[in-house]
């Protein structure tokens, strides 16, 4: 059962969360919104024991995402549709995730925002350590090919409207759908 997925990838704090839930609330079909935050947020990852010092997390990162990227094949492949906002900072797991999702149609966005505005929201923020926003910004969209890219900066009702336009088309061209032709 092939499942729509909008794929959200960017920087810390350039915008993903704002438009993945003005998406959800404004697209014709059920969509979930799935992010590695909301396991994080909820309990599920015992963050606050790996803060603490209780657990080591870069023991443990690795096998993290690798569930997390694993659910989400699972999500799809039992006919959901997601929402997905994710920051692909490791560059083996753009490889890992299109071969997860081959048989969905993914529609992949990069979110782009100038710096000033990501160290802003970072620091209004104030969850993330200082500096993610900066290291995202310098590294996350090289070598990535998207169906669209929008600026998190702009009005969400505005980029909302673009991505469903364009997501509506059928247009695929992203690292995605590339895969999937060959």
């Amino acid at each position: 059962m092939c499942a729509q997925i909008i794929f959200l990838h960017g920087p810390s704090s350039s915008g993903k969360s704002t438009l993945a839930r003005a998406l959800q609330a404004q697209v014709d079909r059920p969509f979930w919104h799935v992010s590695i935050d909301h396991l994080r947020d909820s309990g599920m990852i015992p963050i606050h024991r790996f803060r603490a010092g209780d657990f080591d997390w870069m023991q443990s990162r690795e096998r993290v995402f690798e569930g997390f990227h694993t659910s989400l094949s699972a999500y799809a492949d039992a006919g959901n549709n997601l929402i997905v906002e994710h920051i692909l900072d490791q560059s083996e797991w753009g490889g890992r995730l299109v071969a997860l999702l081959a048989d969905h149609d993914v529609f992949f966005v990069g979110m782009h925002c100038d710096l000033e505005t990501l160290n802003r929201r970072e620091q209004q923020r104030a969850d993330r350590p200082v500096g993610s926003a900066q290291r995202d910004f310098d590294t996350v969209h090289d070598g990535r090919v998207y169906d669209l890219e929008l600026n998190g900066a702009d009005p969400v009702d505005t980029n909302v409207s673009k991505l469903l336009h364009v997501w509506r088309s059928g247009r695929r061209k992203s690292e995605f759908r590339a895969a999937q032709l060959m």
